[in-house]
Parts: C-alpha cells; structure tokens; sequence
C-alpha cells in the first residue's frame, strides 16, 4: 500500500471540490489520487456484494451502461457507476472520490463502469470484474487504436481478466470470437432475430467483406426479436415481451438487449422479469446520446456521432424531416483526430433539407463531404458558440437536432445550458 494511501481520500476530495468550484474538468481529481495512490480503485471497489461489471465496445457504451444501472436500481440494487461518461480510469477514480467515505469506504452493492476499449485493460489489471458486457468492434479513432483488430485484442484482455460472466455480442463475428479465449468465466450471448441482421450491420456488414458471417446458432440468453419505432419485441427464457421505449434510435434498442442479458446474469434468479421491464421502458437517453433539449418552445436534439456506424444509425433513426439540422465536428483527442471516417457515411437522408450549420474545428472537412452527396451547406463557423447563436435564431419556430462529436457535443451543452435546462451530470 502506498504511504500516501491514508491522505488520498482526502487529498482527492478536496481537489475535486476545488477543480468544481472552478469549472475544472470532472476528471482531474481522478487522475491525481491514481498518480499518488495507484491501489485506490481496488481498495474502493472490493467486497461489493454483485461485484464489478465492466461495459465496453466500440459503440453505445453510455447508454448501455446507464440502461444497465437502472434496470439493477429497479431491482432495489444500490449502485455505483462512473455518470459523468468519462470512460478513462481517472473518470472512474474521480466518480469513486465523490462517493466514497473520508475512509475510502463505498456504500454500494454493485459497480457497473464504462470504459474505453484501451483504458479497461489497465482497468482490469488493477480490478479484475466480476462480469463484463463487450458490445460491438467497429471501426473508431484509428489515430488511437489502429485497426479493428487491434481493438478485439483489447476488449479480448478484459475477457480473460473476467471472474464471472463475460456477455458477447453473437451477431459481430469478432466480439463473439473472444469466447474461445475465456478460460476462467463462463460465457453468455445476446442476439438479434435474423429479420433484423441488415439493420444492426457488423464493420464487415459495412465494408462488404465476406468469410465472418455471426454465430446465429449460438444460444443468446436475450434476442431483439421486432423493432417498430421505439416499440422493440426481446425473447427472454422462451417468452416474448413488448416494451415502448422512452429511447430513441435504433441502435439504443438493440443496446437495450444487451442492458437487458447483463442484468439478468447480474441478478440470476432474484431477476423481477416485469420489474425489469418497466424499468427499461422508463430508462431516458445519456447525455448526449438522443438527448432532447427545449429551446425557444421547440425541441433541440443531441446525436452523438463518432464513427461511420454510429452516425449512419443516427441518420437512419431520426427523419430528417421538418428538422433544421446542424453537424458539428472536432478532432480532439476524445474525438480522434483522423476524419476520414466521414467519407464512409452517407448523407443522402439530409440532401432534401440541406444542413443549417456546419461547426466544429473540421467544419470545412464536413461540408467538403456534404458537397460530394449535394447537400447544401447554408453555413459554415468553426466555432460551435457562435455558431451554435446562428442556428438558433435562424431556425427559430422548427425543431432543431444537431450531431455532434464527443467534445464539440460538450461544447454546445455548455452553451446551452445558458439559454435552456440542461441536465448536470456530476
């Protein structure tokens, strides 16, 4: 144990308060009590009851794990989750500082975290999980992982460092690979109905390749079985149920299958199948992620965008229709600095509207990609706040949906929260 082990609680509390009070980035107070306690985390997180649960992939880690939570919360689960979307060990570190006694004591029964692909492996070294939710490998900040294989030898390492249960999705040929790695922990699946395989397309879907057709033979414990709308059909234990989703988006519902295979493992068979449900149809959009704002009267949404899937989904889930629509892209680290995945997404579904703005520090590099699809871009300001002011009052009386990267989507909710409610996640 490190000397400094009696003062970083402490020591990180009061950081975290200080780096409030000044605006400071929420993950900060994490990364100083990891540089001067490296074993907090394990300290903080042993002994909860249900254990740790690690949720990773390439897409939709957030709103998986926030569908996760509630559904354990429903079941009357105290649990501990890292809120803020910082899916680094240091966001995790800082989530803990703001739960844990003076002691280092966390009252929960469980912890369910997200993390990304990269840093889950040292997650894992540090805190081996109990069980582990591996959603999908799509391609996604090349400048940081490389190739889509590289990313499967990642989520593979956190696989084997799983205790318990690690939870694969069958339909993407390489996630549901990982299983003949598993030596240690048992293996389950969640899976879609055939009917909908073209819609939830793997990379290889994407790409055309050929040869890593899914595993459709292997058992999944949850199927996604019908999507209409927000209404989604799941097959659970031989028995179909219908649930009206307050998520919107398409690629949400699927997630939901997987929240939905990792809670029933997580609570064997204390699992209320009912409760679950109702649970799962109250679970509102992550910040960010279909989240949906009021400006001036009208509805403003959030679609977070970050790879050529994820953005592809968010076209096809929400009609462009009647919508002013606004893209905004930067090339920050949390975003990745290699674009060139915009040139993979089709932009089709915007050519009869046209995009009201374009932002972000590669705004010129979108509306390039526009041009080559014949969407009109009306405007172009790489500054999202002042072009974020534009956009408002010059689609004032429409709904307005904006897709965005993950630090421009930042951004704007900061902007926003100075003319609308905007929910504080902390």
């Amino acid at each position: 144990m490190s000397g400094l082990s009696g003062v970083s609680v402490p020591l990180g509390k009061a950081v975290r308060a200080l780096s409030r009070l000044r605006g400071g980035g929420s993950a900060f107070p994490g990364l100083v009590v990891e540089r001067i306690d490296p074993g907090f985390m394990a300290r903080a997180l042993r002994n909860l009851p249900h254990g740790v649960i690690v949720v990773s992939g390439t897409n939709g880690k957030t709103t998986t794990t926030k569908m996760v939570v509630e559904l354990l919360e429903g079941q009357g689960l105290r649990v501990f989750t890292n809120r803020t979307g910082s899916n680094f060990t240091r966001g995790v570190a800082a989530a803990l500082l703001g739960e844990v006694n003076w002691r280092g004591r966390l009252d929960a029964d469980v912890a369910v975290l997200e993390l990304d692909e990269a840093h889950a492996v040292h997650f894992v070294n540090l805190v081996p999980p109990n069980h582990c939710l591996l959603l999908n490998v799509l391609r996604d900040q090349l400048d940081r992982f490389g190739e889509i294989d590289k990313t499967t030898r990642l989520l593979e390492q956190i696989a084997v460092k799983t205790t318990g249960t690690v939870v694969l999705n069958r339909e993407d040929p390489r996630v549901a690979s990982i299983a003949s790695s598993v030596r240690t922990a048992s293996v389950a699946y969640f899976g879609l109905d055939e009917s909908l395989r073209d819609t939830f397309p793997s990379d290889d879907d994407l790409r055309g390749a050929t040869g890593t057709a899914p595993a459709s033979s292997l058992p999944a414990d949850v199927v996604l079985e019908s999507v209409n709308s927000n209404t989604a059909r799941f097959l659970m234990d031989g028995e179909s149920s219908t649930v009206e989703l307050s998520l919107r988006g398409v690629y949400n519902i699927f997630n939901a299958a997987a929240a939905l295979a990792m809670a029933r493992i997580i609570l064997g068979g204390q699992a209320n199948r009912e409760a679950l449900l109702r649970s799962l149809a109250a679970v509102e959009p992550a910040f960010g992620r279909g989240e949906s704002l009021v400006v001036d009267g009208q509805p403003l949404e959030l679609v977070l965008v970050k790879n050529p899937s994820g953005f592809r989904l968010g076209l096809k889930s929400f009609d462009a229709a009647g919508y002013a629509t606004m893209i905004a892209i930067n090339d920050n680290y949390a975003d990745g600095r290699d674009m060139s995945w915009l040139w993979d997404v089709d932009f089709d579904s915007l050519k009869n509207g046209g995009v009201n703005m374009v932002s972000g520090v590669r705004a010129y590099d979108m509306a390039l990609r526009l041009q080559y699809d014949d969407v009109a871009a009306r405007e172009i300001d790489p500054d999202t706040g002042s072009a974020l002011r534009t956009f408002i009052r010059s689609s004032a009386g429409q709904p307005k949906r904006i897709f965005c990267t993950y630090t421009a989507m930042l951004a704007i909710r900061r902007d926003l929260s100075r003319i609308t409610d905007v929910k504080v996640v902390s």
